[in-house]
């Protein structure tokens, strides 16, 4: 199963004097829109677009990924929980110093996300954090990320939460729209998918990280 080619950003504080840009509603596509600064970039790539900006305080990045056309629907709300927790392993697994903290379930509308908090340490003391939800859907995975620096850890509450509360769905977007039964538990068609995506994504975020390493913010 194709999954989410995760953005891996790196953030170097600098001295430039920081500035504030209030956030706008962007439409990500006709289901989903977010607010982000007025100054925010958008790339696509083979498919993928990325939706990315520096705010007051930290970093954003939205991505918007199609799944792959020949991607069976999730059948089971037991399928779209381990595809989650999967993407969250991926993730924690772009770095060797990183650790997944506050992993919870959370609702989007009607829709059923993942959210937590990725720390990393590059073994010098500059211990980063990116705030992350996962929202999955039989078409479409998105991620929402916020990204800061530990000197502004009790800095960026407000903005955060501004950012993170914007995200909202279309009335179309409805449960089934992530997985087609109300049973629990795991298909074995789904296992096996879920395994080859693992290796999928694995080998996209490497080459991601690659072209994102020198990313800043001030």
């Amino acid at each position: 199963m194709k999954k989410i080619f995760l953005i891996s950003v790196t953030l170097i504080l600098s001295a430039i004097t920081g500035f504030s840009q209030e956030l706008k509603p962007v439409k990500i596509d006709s289901l989903v829109t977010v607010s982000l600064p007025s100054a925010y970039q958008k790339t696509d790539t083979l498919g993928q677009q990325v939706f990315s900006s520096n705010s007051a305080l930290g970093y954003v990045v939205v991505l918007r990924t199609p799944n792959a056309k020949n991607t069976a629907p999730l059948q089971k709300e037991g399928d779209l929980d381990n595809v989650l927790k999967e993407n969250v392993k991926n993730i924690q697994g772009e770095s060797s110093n990183a650790s997944a903290q506050f992993v919870r379930d959370t609702t989007i509308g009607k829709l059923k996300a993942k959210t937590f908090t990725l720390q990393t340490d590059n073994g010098q003391g500059d211990i980063q954090f990116r705030n992350i939800v996962l929202l999955y859907t039989n078409a479409t995975s998105y991620v929402f990320e916020y990204v800061y620096t530990n000197a502004r850890k009790e800095m960026i509450g407000k903005e955060y939460k501004s950012f993170v509360n914007s995200i909202k769905l279309s009335p179309e977007l409805q449960r089934n729209d992530q997985y087609l039964s109300n049973a629990k538990g795991m298909s074995v068609l789904q296992i096996g998918l879920i395994g080859a995506g693992g290796i999928l994504v694995i080998i996209a975020v490497g080459m991601y990280i690659q072209r994102k390493k020198r990313l800043e913010y001030e």
